[in-house]
């Protein structure tokens, strides 16, 4: 058996072209354009590009991208004066503070000071309350793009066993949520579950997302399951220089697996492009208009 590659990179092209498609309708039928926030706070590299990225593809869709890049030792107060500036502004739908934040700076309540509807990662208590209780909320990208591709691979999810491997607040306990509310069995492991490969093996579909490089063997996949690698890591190759791998073993999971996204290519995109969903999404409740089909839950 060798399993279908789930290819991220190429639906995440079609939800970026829908969400062009809903821009352009907000301009000429409502006069509306859709923007986005992003708040960089010191020089992470990492950050640098992520956020880069973003802009770029923000204003590829055809909605305003606002960054505002603030030094390392920017105090708590600055912070959440210009946040709160954003939750007053109509012209902003969507804001976004990147993490990680310089340790002086808490986290918690930096997210927390976003207004709800403009928070298109989805972490705000209230955002995190509503989708636990299957209400509209904003949903974090990466678990929305993962539901996104598993929908699409197997139409309905209902009565699947799923497993999720790692219990962040970011990926894996909203991961959780979104797939009880498709009404699959989900089962949360974690550096402490006891007999993992056996709780894996059972599952129709494997969501890794535990930032450990290759921890899922192939032995661990039901054959026929559909296996979600969110995890990226870096790790050196033997002739020098370094490569990007998931959290489970691609070559060894992909002969077993019915279907795989692959590191690269596979969940990442698809992250950038549930932003650019979820900001659309953000400006339609804002305003009061009908909200698009098939980029959000």
């Amino acid at each position: 058996m060798s399993a279908k590659i789930i290819d991220g990179k190429a639906f995440a092209a079609k939800i970026r072209e829908q969400v062009a498609g809903h821009v352009a309708a907000l301009k000429s039928e409502h006069q509306i354009t859709p923007g986005l926030s992003v708040v960089l706070v010191g020089e992470d590299p990492a950050s640098q590009v992520y956020v880069r990225s973003k802009g770029k593809q923000t204003t590829e869709v055809g909605m305003n991208s606002y960054e505002h890049k603030l030094d390392a030792a920017t105090s708590e107060a600055d912070l959440l004066a210009l946040i709160d500036q954003l939750n007053a502004d109509p012209a902003v739908h969507g804001i976004l503070v990147q993490l990680p934040l310089p340790s002086h700076l808490n986290e918690d309540l930096v997210i927390n000071s976003i207004a709800p509807e403009k928070d298109v990662d989805g972490f705000h208590i209230s955002n995190v309350g509503l989708l636990g209780t299957d209400q509209k909320s904003m949903v974090p990208c990466t678990p929305l793009g993962c539901l996104m591709m598993l929908r699409d691979h197997h139409g309905s999810l209902s009565g699947l066993d799923a497993v999720v491997i790692g219990r962040s607040n970011i990926v894996g306990k909203p991961m959780v949520q979104l797939l009880l509310n498709d009404s699959c069995t989900v089962t949360v492991a974690h550096s402490r579950t006891k007999n993992l490969p056996d709780v894996v093996r059972r599952a129709d579909i494997v969501v890794a997302a535990v930032g450990r490089a290759q921890m899922v063997p192939g032995d661990w996949i039901k054959p026929g399951a559909t296996v979600m690698d969110v995890g990226i890591n870096r790790i050196d190759k033997p002739e020098g220089g370094t490569r990007l791998v998931g959290d489970v073993d691609y070559e060894s999971c992909a002969a077993v697996a019915g279907a795989i996204t692959p590191v690269p290519g596979g969940v990442g995109p698809m992250t950038i492009a549930c932003l650019l969903a979820n900001t659309v999404t953000a400006c339609c409740r804002t305003n009061g208009v009908a909200e698009p089909e098939g980029l959000t839950v």
